[in-house]
């Protein structure tokens, strides 16, 4: 590889557990307050009436259709899982309505702001050395229940947002990392080779093999701060499930560069461009 090839002209990011931290119980905080929201929302409707343990089930059965959909790296948008849950709380007998859309989605999404994650502290610092260093910064994020609007609102409130000239999120373009369509399109995006990005990321599979594969260079962020342990100590959970690293092998997995705190971010960059 030439020195021309070896220069960073772009960086791209994973979101959680690398540029957002969550604290310990966040996601069971967050899920049951989802659920009372939308059992408030669902009984509105004189032809819904639910009760609160139908609407409890109900999101289990649209996590388990994601699940499934998930281990395809596709992805649905934010209104289909919406349609989800109303055809599983209603038994299959009701459709989602177009005046039901604007209730039933801030009951979903909005306990992602009443138990908000954290911006990681050194990720301020490093987006505006990458700035200042005219790199190209762009954020490539596998959705989960929170959709990809709500992330770039929360972004812009932490004054996160206006460093990125690009964002990719799972739900808006109907597949997930590692799917190297993803990583493709946000190459594409940014107006750089995939050659001459690097991307950083918490997860071996999706941020490591899923950028390598797709052409980019891959810096692990390997960290247990930040992390939701006891939704990462269940087998069940998103968080769990989302290491899995299937039948790959450490040399699939294996990074340019290691770091443990974001900060060192610019210095692993510095050492893949010599």
């Amino acid at each position: 590889m030439s020195q021309k090839e070896c220069i960073v002209k772009a960086v791209t990011f994973d979101l959680w557990e690398t540029l957002l931290f969550e604290k310990d119980g966040d996601s069971n905080q967050i899920n049951a307050a989802r659920c009372r929201h939308l059992a408030e929302v669902l009984n509105k409707p004189p032809e819904l009436q639910v009760a609160n343990d139908q609407v409890e089930a109900a999101c289990k059965q649209v996590v388990s259709r994601l699940l499934e959909v998930w281990s395809r790296n596709e992805d649905i948008s934010h209104v289909e899982q919406l349609e989800l849950l109303v055809k599983f709380v209603s038994n299959g007998s009701l459709a989602l309505k177009p005046e039901w859309i604007e209730e039933l989605s801030s009951a979903y999404v909005s306990p992602f702001f009443e138990v908000p994650p954290h911006l990681n502290p050194d990720a301020k610092e490093v987006l505006e050395e990458l700035a200042d260093a005219e790199k190209r910064i762009g954020l490539i994020c596998n959705t989960g229940l929170t959709p990809g609007f709500a992330v770039r609102t929360f972004l812009e409130s932490e004054g996160a947002l206006e460093y990125f000239d690009f964002l990719t999120f799972s739900d808006e373009i109907g597949y997930r990392k590692p799917e190297s369509r993803v990583f493709h399109l946000t190459a594409r995006k940014l107006r750089v080779d995939p050659r001459s990005i690097v991307h950083v990321g918490d997860n071996l599979k999706v941020d490591v093999w899923g950028a390598k594969n797709a052409g980019f260079k891959a810096i692990y962020f390997e960290c247990d701060e930040g992390r939701d342990r006891i939704a990462a100590a269940d087998p069940n959970s998103l968080v769990s499930l989302s290491r899995n690293l299937g039948d790959l092998s450490a040399e699939e997995t294996l990074p340019d560069r290691t770091i443990n705190s974001l900060s060192r971010t610019i210095q692993a960059i510095k050492e893949l461009e010599r």
